[in-house]
This record gives structure tokens, C-alpha cells and sequence, in this order.
């Protein structure tokens, strides 16, 4: 079966040149990959590298395209992969992500085994060395800090509602469409919906899993989490039944600090003096949790705060998502 890595990318030359070496080191045989990279209007030296990349290693692969995204947007970037890759199965790897040498030959053996839509946990990585870093890591991987979905750490293998870095057979592309190209960052969770309505399932398996680099800064850090959320508000409109419960705690949360507070305001400080004991009571849980395990960081008695402050922006996020919608996202 011929495998085709799609990767779509938009200014990522710090990491462009990354995937294209974690695709060259795959175990799975070279002349049965297929590599297309798909350059959303980069200004940097994206296109570059993958121009690069395709002049020195055309011949080793089953073939290297390499593609514009005119719109620019992710979902019509994938879709680009979709409506031009010539193997077997797609592969929809982010340009700011890592994969181990054998990411997909475990994928391409749970194929040959009849799985349709096959993935497993992604994990999260830092470029950076210094202490600070490793508290963004550390905010970023904690259950309170980021999602609880266990296919994020799970090793089980089981059949899931989502996955990061899915391989997808022809077969089911065909029948289920393209990506909708009127969704960001939750493209994915509307597609695996449609993909389940259809019947297939998606196989996870902890023989299966990749990295993200996070963001690189305190700031883009909660940009990133703000509009997750601006985007999970948005889809609830146009496709409410392809996210979780879990989606909306965020936003639950910051709508719980302003009923409160309003309660404080008029003399009832019950509910307020509650949710805060048992949100501080959480947060420093999983601080101490997190000394325990990764040893002594001076960072880490901020994380109680760091965790706040990415909730907060979640929230705020989806609540705008919602108020804003109109007919054409």
C-alpha cells in the first residue's frame, strides 16, 4: 500500500525542515511514500525548504508534490492533500509537529489489517532549554491545564470520536468529502463527526503516537488558547453534535465567576467562596502533583495562576465565538 504524507504549512520554516527529516528517517519502505507539501502563502523560507527538499529526495520517495493552498486556511490546505495525493492512504501531519521513525509503519500495519481511520495520543514537546519553558510545558500538559479527552494520553487501544494526526484510508475520503473550509482549529472534530455518521470508526492505538510543539511564549500561548475556544463557539452553531461536554467547561467557568460575583455583590458569598476554594484547592493539587513528578522548578508555584489565566482566555473565547456567529462562517 503507498502511504502519502500530507503536510500543509504556513511560515513554518522553523520548523518545516523538522517534519521533512522525521518523513526521510520513516521505516516504512521510501518508494511506498508519497510526500505532499502543501505552502498556504508563506512569506518565510517555507516554500523554499520544500522546494529544497524535493530537488534532493524526488527520486527516493514514490513521489514529492508540492502544492499551493490559495485560501490559505488549514481545512482547505487538507483539502488540497485530498483532492490531488495518489496512494492509498493520506496521512494529515502538522507542519509544527514531530513524528518517530515508525509513525507510519504502525499506522500502515493497523491499515493492512482493515482499519479504515487509524492515529494514536500526541504528545507535547518544547524547543526551548530554560525553566520557564518547562513550566509552559508543564501548564500545557497538565489534565487541568489542557484537555481531559483521554485519547490524548491514553496507551489502550480503543476506538475513538477523534484523533491527532489521523491516516485515512481512499475509500472512506471518498464517500465522507472534504474538510469544511468555513471551520478553524475544529475542522478535524467536524470531519471525524461526519466519518462516524457514516458509519466507520476511527482506531486509536498507543503503538501510535506524535508530538506538537507548543507555543514558544507566555502570550502566544493564551492566543492559541483563546482561539481555540473562539473556534469551539463558532462550530457549536454549525455543528454542535461533533464536540464534547468537556468543550465548554472553560467557558462555564468564566460565566460561573461573573454569576458569583454578582451573588457577592448582593451579599451572598457562599457559592463564590465554593468554586474558588475548590478551583485553588485543583490547581495547587496539580502543582504539587507536578513538582513530584518533574522535581524542582521555582516556575512551577505560578502554574495555580498559569492555569487561570488559560481558562480564562478559553472561555472568553468561546463566549465570543457564540455571540458573533452569523449564517456565513
Amino acid at each position: 500500500m503507498i502511504a502519502s504524507v500530507a503536510i500543509v504549512a504556513l511560515n513554518e520554516e522553523l520548523y518545516i525542515k523538522r517534519i521533512l527529516n522525521d518523513v526521510l528517517e520513516q521505516q516504512y519502505p521510501k518508494n511506498k511514500i508519497e510526500v505532499l507539501l502543501i505552502d498556504s502563502g508563506s512569506k518565510d523560507k517555507t516554500l523554499e525548504y520544500m522546494n529544497l527538499f524535493k530537488a534532493e529526495y524526488n527520486n527516493v520517495f514514490y513521489g514529492i508534490q508540492i502544492l499551493n493552498n490559495i485560501d490559505k486556511i488549514q481545512a482547505a490546505g487538507w483539502n488540497v492533500a485530498i483532492n490531488n495525493f495518489k496512494g492509498d492512504v493520506l496521512f494529515r501531519i502538522d507542519a509544527h509537529a514531530h513524528i518517530p521513525n515508525n509513525f507510519v509503519l504502525e499506522n500502515m500495519k493497523l491499515q493492512e489489517s482493515g482499519e479504515i481511520v487509524t492515529g494514536g495520543p500526541r504528545y507535547t514537546l518544547s524547543d526551548g532549554q530554560t525553566l520557564f519553558d518547562d513550566f509552559l510545558l508543564q501548564a500545557e500538559n497538565s489534565m487541568f491545564g489542557s484537555s481531559i479527552a483521554s485519547y490524548r494520553r491514553s496507551t489502550d487501544t480503543t476506538y475513538v470520536k477523534s484523533l491527532f494526526h489521523g491516516a485515512y484510508r481512499r475509500s472512506i475520503l471518498e464517500k465522507v468529502g472534504l474538510f469544511n473550509t468555513s471551520l478553524g482549529r475544529t475542522e478535524d472534530n467536524e470531519f471525524h463527526y461526519r466519518i462516524r455518521q457514516n458509519g466507520y470508526k476511527l482506531c486509536y492505538s498507543g503503538e501510535i503516537f506524535s508530538y506538537q510543539y507548543i507555543r514558544s511564549t507566555f502570550l502566544k500561548m493564551l492566543k492559541q488558547k483563546y482561539g481555540n475556544g473562539y473556534w469551539i463557539g463558532r462550530t457549536f452553531w454549525i455543528c454542535p453534535k461533533c464536540l464534547e461536554k468537556y468543550h465548554f467547561i472553560p467557558m462555564l467557568f468564566v460565566l460561573g465567576i461573573v454569576f458569583t460575583t454578582v451573588l457577592y455583590l448582593f451579599g451572598s458569598t457562599v457559592l463564590s467562596v465554593i468554586m474558588w476554594s475548590l478551583y485553588w484547592l485543583l490547581g495547587f493539587i496539580m502543582m504539587f502533583a507536578t513538582f513530584y513528578r518533574k522535581g524542582l522548578n521555582p516556575y512551577y508555584f505560578c502554574l495555580p495562576f498559569m492555569f487561570l489565566l488559560l481558562h480564562l482566555s478559553y472561555g472568553i473565547g468561546t463566549i465570543r465565538g457564540i455571540i458573533i456567529f452569523d449564517k456565513k462562517c
